[in-house]
Order: structure tokens, then C-alpha cells, then sequence
């Protein structure tokens, strides 16, 4: 199970960055979301796979019993996907205001105009 998640994590890495290198908005934008979704699956992936109970301790035990799942990549992706999720909006929005400001979308356009 952890092979066939390495090979989509690395092809989403792959496709990400050669989306990101596109000279297209929507397809930059498109390449940063799957580029967050490769590193969430990344973080839960080296934290190893279990299947284990939810880590709760129960009253009378003193310390959890073993075999359960772990908390903190588990919370540490909740983070990522808020802060991605934020990232695209605020990229979005970004790209949104340069077109109407601007009146162009492609990348390397938009670099010859700061130039002149």
C-alpha cells in the first residue's frame, strides 16, 4: 500500500511542478493544488499507515493502549489544508486583479510589460 502511495505522491509532484512551469494562470494555479495535495499525502504517508483504534485513554488506563492511530500528522494536514487552501484563494484573487488591471494572461507577457 505504501509503494502504490509513493508512486501518486511522486506523480503528483511531477505533474504539479510541470503544470507550475506552464506560462498559463489556470494551469499554475491547478499545479499548486495538487502540489499541496502531494505533500499532505506525503506528511500522512511518513507517519506510517495504521489502522489502529482512535487515541483516546480510557478512564482506568494510565497511558494509551498500543495500536493506535497518531494524532499529530492527522493535525498537522488539517493545518496544510487550511493554509493551501488559503494560499490558491489568495493566488486566485492575485491573478484576478492583475488580468483586470492588466489585461493579459499570459506570464510572459505580463513580464514584458514590468520591463518597459
Amino acid at each position: 500500500m505504501e509503494f502504490l502511495l509513493a508512486l501518486v505522491i511522486g506523480a503528483l509532484f511531477g505533474s504539479g511542478i510541470y503544470l507550475i512551469l506552464r506560462r498559463n494562470p489556470v494551469k499554475l494555479v491547478i499545479g499548486l493544488g495538487l502540489l499541496s495535495n502531494a505533500v499532505n499525502l506525503l506528511i500522512f504517508v511518513a507517519a506510517g499507515l495504521t489502522r489502529g483504534m482512535p487515541p483516546l485513554i480510557h478512564e482506568p488506563a494510565v497511558r494509551p493502549l498500543e495500536g493506535i492511530a497518531d494524532p499529530l500528522p492527522q493535525a498537522l494536514i488539517l493545518t496544510a489544508i487550511v493554509i493551501s487552501f488559503g494560499m490558491l484563494a489568495f493566488t486566485l484573487v492575485l491573478f484576478r486583479r492583475t488580468f483586470e488591471t492588466v489585461g493579459k494572461a499570459d506570464l510572459d507577457e505580463l513580464r514584458e510589460e514590468t520591463d518597459q
